[in-house]
């Protein structure tokens, strides 16, 4: 696991943390941060994926 699937992931936690207590006590703004929050984290992961695709290509290049 690479830096990046890290910071995913761990954005995703926060961010449904943040979601659940904002639907707790109903605030709309802290809701709508942690959805933010696992977005930014889901994008984390698709970055950290296309960087093992990348590694991958390049390490099948050199067999």
């Amino acid at each position: 696991m690479d830096r990046e699937h890290v910071k995913g992931l761990a954005d995703k936690a926060k961010g449904a943390i943040k979601e659940g207590a904002g639907k707790l006590i109903g605030d709309k703004d802290v809701e709508v941060e942690g959805k933010i929050d696992k977005a930014t984290g889901s994008a984390h992961n698709t970055a950290g994926d296309v960087k093992d695709a990348e590694r991958d290509a390049a390490d099948a290049l050199k067999k």
